[in-house]
């Protein structure tokens, strides 16, 4: 009998650390306008979890309700869906939020020097900023891998610049065992980018708008909103 083909990824129990795996999904809400016709804020947002990855059957199964109803929901868009559609995806995660970690940074604009104003200079601060936030909060040596996923960037400089936020920031963080992975995915083919969507719209609306109805269902996960920018001392090193 032939010998079984070797699997094409190997089983969790056989990577270091027991296979431990910690994922991060980041997304950004308002834009990078500097100008009076910009946002106030700049928000960037990251939901931290590890498998298994409760939500995924609830929102397919919404997903395909919705079809059933006559819509051509391609993915959930926190902006862009209608409101019964955002009630019912809100309720889904609000029913998952056990073992999940949201952060969150908030920038307000006018108190960004001129100096950061390109995306190459901003995104690597924020990120970076954020990511340390994060990643202090776990016990970085228990895991096999770091996993970072984006939404796909179409313009190539903010790729560049985001990938160097993430990857400066790992590198100097992680014990040497500890691997790392950056990932750029387009949401619609990740329902946990859309998870993080959802949040960091959620944490934008209460911050830009003064809204905080979307933020209530995500309080009880919110680990941190911070307002880097608060005591005007800019960002820290």
């Amino acid at each position: 009998m032939p010998e079984p083909p070797e699997p094409l990824v190997p089983p969790r129990a056989s990577l270091p650390c027991g296979g431990r795996i910690l994922y991060l999904f980041l997304d950004e809400a308002g834009n990078l306008d500097f100008s009076r016709n910009g946002t106030k804020y700049f928000v960037l947002g990251g939901i931290t979890k590890e498998r298994p990855f409760q939500a995924y059957k609830e929102l397919t199964e919404l997903k395909y309700d919705l079809v059933e109803r006559g819509m051509g929901l391609e993915y959930f868009h926190a902006a862009e869906d209608n409101q019964a559609t955002r009630n019912a995806v809100f309720d889904i995660i609000e029913r998952n939020l056990a073992d999940v970690a949201v952060d969150s940074i908030i920038v307000e604009k006018q108190k960004v020097p001129r100096a950061l104003h390109s995306d190459e200079q901003f995104y690597p601060k924020v990120l970076g900023t954020l990511l340390r936030e994060i990643l202090q909060q776990y016990p970085l040596a228990e895991f096999a891998e770091v996993i970072v996923f984006t939404d796909s960037l179409p313009v190539q400089r903010k790729r560049a610049a985001v990938e160097k936020g993430v990857k400066l920031t790992l590198t100097a963080m992680l014990p040497a065992a500890v691997r790392y992975r950056v990932l750029h995915h387009a949401s619609k083919s990740n329902l946990d980018l859309q998870i993080a969507d959802y949040c960091t719209w959620a944490i934008y609306r209460k911050w830009n708008l003064q809204d905080a109805r979307s933020f209530q269902r995500i309080k009880a996960a919110v680990r941190r909103e911070w307002d880097v920018l608060e005591t005007g001392t800019g960002f820290p090193d």
